[in-house]
């Protein structure tokens, strides 16, 4: 008898399963790799939108939680993956010094925004307005991490590579019981794979296909995170991940020519050097329109859970989305109403019942 069968092995699910084995719980991941938005994900971490000037929702909650998480994976697989790195807004007129200056007096934003202006100049980059600086950002190396601890759960006996069909779910008392596996909950950790879920696809999950390049740039001089339009990341060897695209129409994770040449165009507006390209990825995060995260339980199925609609921030989400579930199951904490999926029972459910043969 399993505590919990976790369907997903992207951020948020193994978010949650290194969250129950830390707290001595029996679980098994189930994973067929359809979904790869974790995995080219550009793992940026950053408490504040650059584009708004605004901070990110539980910002200073979820970092600290997030420091803690990953620290404790690295010393427990022994791999480094988490790197403090500074990003540098680019500004581009004396105007948006003037604006970064006035968000930076604002509250919740002071501890994230530095005051002091950079003015050091990066080869590459032509920068006559200088930079702001953005504290307590860095990346994870998400791919590493995922493979990492993929690995970890096969050496345990942890993985189970295969779809997940709800055909195969019988109830009982004590929870549920898959093909041969006997659990007391089943965690859908799915990102975008949600849609194909017989008990949670009534869910506004909006996916947002975002499109990713690995460029060589041998004449770019850069030890930092410079955002833009877009954001440069630098991975050593005169190689950069670059990205990234927003399409709410395409749900594919295939790599476009459009999403390509959107790239190619910002790209060339930021660097005054050459660059080749390398790599083109592509993948859907699984998005919501009111941009707060899928959590909770089923309306009926109380053995059934949800974690999903992390989106663009999964990175900063995952352990603590985790965290909140994990303790709503087993310490009845509440749920912020924010991420509760019961904010859509009134509207959707009604509509996904009625529809329902």
């Amino acid at each position: 008898m399993l505590d919990y069968l976790i369907v997903g092995s992207g951020l948020a699910g193994i978010s949650f399963a290194e969250i129950a084995l830390k707290n001595n719980k029996s679980i098994l991941v189930m994973d067929n790799k359809s979904q790869v938005s974790s995995r080219v994900a550009g793992g940026l971490y950053n408490p504040v939108i650059l584009k708004r000037f605004s901070e990110v929702w539980n910002a200073e909650e979820q970092l600290n939680l997030m420091d803690e998480f990953y620290n404790d994976i690295e010393g427990k697989l022994k791999t480094k993956f988490n790197f403090r790195l500074p990003i540098l807004r680019k500004f581009f007129s004396i105007e948006e010094q003037n604006n970064w200056f006035a968000a930076s007096d604002r509250k919740n934003l002071a501890p994230f925004l530095s005051t002091k202006i950079i003015s050091k100049k990066y080869s590459g980059i032509d920068s006559p307005y200088d930079y702001g600086e953005v504290l307590h950002t860095g990346y994870v190396n998400t791919a590493l991490l995922l493979d990492s601890y993929k690995k970890y759960l096969q050496e345990n006996d942890l993985l189970v590579e295969e779809s997940f069909d709800s055909l195969y779910v019988e109830f009982f008392d004590y929870g549920i019981q898959y093909k041969n596996i006997k659990a007391r909950n089943i965690i859908f950790a799915e990102g975008f794979g949600l849609h194909k879920n017989a008990f949670f696809n009534y869910l506004p999950l909006d996916g947002t296909k975002g499109e990713l390049l690995i460029i060589k740039a041998p004449d770019l001089d850069l030890d930092v995170i410079v955002n833009t339009s877009v954001f440069i990341l630098p991975m050593g060897n005169d190689l950069f991940k670059v990205g990234a695209t927003y399409n709410w129409q395409d749900k594919t994770d295939l790599p476009t020519e459009e999403g390509k040449q959107e790239l190619i165009d910002r790209i060339r507006e930021i660097l005054m050097c050459d660059f080749e390209i390398i790599q083109h990825f592509g993948g859907v995060r699984p998005t919501v329109k009111d941009r707060r995260p899928l959590i909770g339980t089923h309306h009926e199925r109380k053995s059934l859970h949800i974690l999903n609609g992390l989106g663009t921030r999964g990175v900063m989400l995952g352990p603590a989305m985790a965290k909140a579930l994990f303790d709503n199951i087993e310490n009845n904490v509440a749920l912020s109403p924010e991420i509760d999926i019961k904010r859509f029972h009134k509207k959707y459910l009604k509509s996904f019942i009625s529809d329902r043969p």
